[in-house]
């Protein structure tokens, strides 16, 4: 019996490892429940040495099914390693006009993927630090669970 567990522990570990072969980086950073203040940024560091490989960068948006907005604005700046800093903006769309969850729903919250850049060619190799602000009129933004930064390799099978 128990060498049937180890065969079976292996073989789901072989199995959800393949499932991701292609991230890169991904985590997520929890929101503040009592709300997130526009001045407080999730923050991600991420160490890219690859300069030749192909990049897909997303943003993860998880949110609570009572979360009043449609959509969700990020502000992301994003620090090269040389100091220099691009900013972005990114609009997230989350429901249609009826309030139809376009993410998939998971029990009381919902789950979406957004692309942030796609196919981008790292130009150093060093760390790369990500702010990441919600973009909202309301200065702190109630019924976001998590937000996260996943990297994944373009192309690679």
């Amino acid at each position: 019996m128990r060498k049937v567990l180890l065969i079976t522990m292996a073989l789901a570990a072989f199995l959800m490892q393949g499932c991701d072969k292609n991230v890169f980086y991904a985590e997520e950073r929890d929101v503040d429940e009592t709300g997130w203040n526009m001045a407080t940024p999730l923050v991600f560091d991420v160490n890219i040495q690859d300069t030749l490989q192909v990049y897909d960068f997303f943003i993860d948006v998880r949110n609570s099914v009572h979360y009043t907005k449609a959509n969700t604005f990020f502000f992301i700046n994003t620090t090269f390693p040389d100091g220099s800093v691009a900013y972005d903006t990114l609009e997230c769309p989350l429901a249609d006009a009826e309030g139809h969850w376009y993410g998939r729903r998971t029990g009381r919250y919902v789950d979406s993927r957004f692309v942030f850049q796609r196919h981008v060619i790292i130009p150093r190799a060093g760390r790369y630090h990500f702010e990441v602000y919600h973009g909202m009129r309301d200065t702190n933004v109630v019924g976001l669970k998590n937000v996260g930064l996943r990297i994944e390799h373009f192309g690679k099978q």
